[in-house]
């Protein structure tokens, strides 16, 4: 097991948002995270990669064998855990091919060749033109949908053994769908395994488990469908009341 959480509490302010969280990410899995808005699925991603105010008040979030509760975000990402935020961060006079190789594994960066082969191999799994976009900056002059492309080719870059995406879809048109389904496969194939964030059903069926977050808590795990199916019927009448406040 690649991940695992047992009874993960968090709480934002004097409000608990998880509420005992039991999940876990095998190998070489995709393990979406769906869930109605409140839920707490951002703050799960948050709290598994270390971001500061995300600490557990209880239970335990073991990677590869080992409690990280302690470990900062470094830390984390050293062992070979990444976050894509939902919304892209910006980096002023850093260039896309810089940018790209930020979280590079050494093998790649030791022969320069290999390493702009793969930046452009990067690019262009998610429909960007490397000879359009290697020497432009990360910064305001990128749309939001060029912005999260760039971030999924970084992550593409890394080859992480966990990468968190928190709703990697978010502005992006539905008929790009398919090219970060492509980016999800290469990653897989390359022996990654991903945590997905998503509200889009096209997405959590593509995953090989489903885990429904409602209230702070796992609901149920399991088959794709068959989870999208109980999410759709259950959650729509309100299976738990969710507060309209922000995670």
């Amino acid at each position: 097991m690649l991940l695992k959480i047992e009874n993960l509490h968090v709480c934002r302010g004097k409000r608990e948002i998880l509420k005992g969280v039991n999940l876990d990410v095998k190998e070489n899995e995709i393990h979406a995270i769906i869930g109605p808005n409140g839920a707490g699925k951002s703050t799960l991603a948050y709290t598994l990669m270390g971001i500061s105010d995300y600490s557990p008040s209880k239970g335990n979030i073991i990677f590869k064998g080992e409690r990280i509760n302690e470990k900062n975000i470094t830390e984390r990402a050293r062992m070979g855990m990444t976050l894509a935020w939902q919304e892209p961060a910006r980096f002023e006079g850093i260039k896309v091919k810089n940018y790209l190789t930020l979280g590079m594994k050494e093998t790649y960066k030791k022969d320069k060749e290999t390493m702009e082969k793969k930046i452009r191999e990067a690019l262009k799994l998610v429909n960007l033109d490397p000879d359009k976009y290697l020497d432009r900056y990360v910064d305001e002059t990128l749309s939001g949908g060029e912005r999260k492309r760039i971030e999924l080719a970084s992550i593409v870059c890394m080859e992480p053994d966990l990468a968190i995406l928190d709703e990697p879809d978010s502005g992006i048109d539905i008929v790009s769908f398919d090219e970060i389904k492509r980016v999800f496969d290469y990653l897989k194939d390359r022996g990654c395994s991903l945590l997905v964030i998503t509200h889009r059903e096209e997405l959590a069926e593509h995953a090989d488990r489903v885990s429904l977050i409602c209230a702070g808590e796992v609901i149920k795990s399991g088959d794709p469908k068959e989870v999208g199916e109980f999410y759709k019927k259950e959650c729509g009448k309100c299976y738990k009341k969710v507060p309209e406040e922000k995670e």
